[in-house]
């Protein structure tokens, strides 16, 4: 894995400030962060033209005007709505990439449905094939991050995950696919929970099978210190590192 992965705290979702008017996943929360000298953790998610989209959300109008669904607007649509309070307009991921320019390292997380639609992660794949910076995708959804591995093998690749209930309604045969994606995918780092670094698999993954392993999202004082003592780096929100 190249250093550069591990060697700067991540902003989650850019160094963003609401009070500010400076909102998670745009343009000003980006500069903000490389501005800083941090890195940019970023969500994308699929337009209905398929176009890598950077937002968090799959429903419009917790930061923006509407209430569709990404996926049922093409870009060019999604590009024009108003935030409630930032003159930004939601990026495609080619210009975010043109924003960065290599300046800070880059994690794009793939949302997904986990309904074994993989499009989003081959155009993510497909647009940062062409960027010359440092970069990553990664995603909770094992089936994206093999997808990636299938378009772009060279492209670092990690797993988002949390520590699974006991309780989860997954059946056997459903956790038996989702190794069976995992392996497929063949995951290079590991991004786990704050609250759960101190459990099993983000020990497995650090200790046995010698994985980068940054955390998510680290807020707190507590979890800031969890993070110095389980995890290689951290991806933060709220304050400045």
């Amino acid at each position: 894995m190249p250093s550069w992965l591990t060697a700067q705290p991540y902003a989650h979702r850019g160094l963003h400030d609401a009070a500010s008017g400076v909102i998670e996943n745009t343009p000003s929360a980006f500069r903000a962060a490389i501005d800083a000298g941090y890195g940019i953790e970023c969500d994308v998610q699929i337009s209905a033209d398929g176009e890598a989209m950077v937002h968090h959300d799959f429903i419009l109008g917790r930061l923006t005007r509407g209430n569709s669904r990404l996926d049922e607007r093409t870009a060019a649509e999604l590009k024009a709505i108003e935030y409630f309070a930032s003159t930004d307009r939601m990026p495609v991921l080619g210009e975010l990439c043109d924003l960065v320019a290599g300046r800070v390292p880059m994690l794009v997380e793939i949302k997904s449905r986990f309904d074994g639609d993989t499009r989003l992660a081959r155009r993510t794949a497909d647009v940062l094939a062409g960027y010359r910076g440092p970069a990553a995708a990664m995603s909770f959804d094992p089936a994206m991050i093999a997808a990636v591995r299938e378009a772009m093998p060279k492209l670092p690749r990690g797993l988002v995950a949390m520590k699974r209930d006991a309780d989860s309604p997954a059946t056997a045969t459903s956790r038996r696919a989702y190794l069976g994606q995992l392996f497929a995918a063949r995951p290079q780092f590991l991004a786990y929970r704050v609250q759960d670094l101190t459990t099993r698999a983000p020990r497995t993954a650090r200790r046995l099978l010698r994985w980068p392993l940054l955390t998510w999202t680290v807020r707190t004082p507590e979890q800031r210190q969890a993070a110095a003592l389980h995890a290689d780096q951290m991806i933060f929100e709220g304050f400045r590192p």
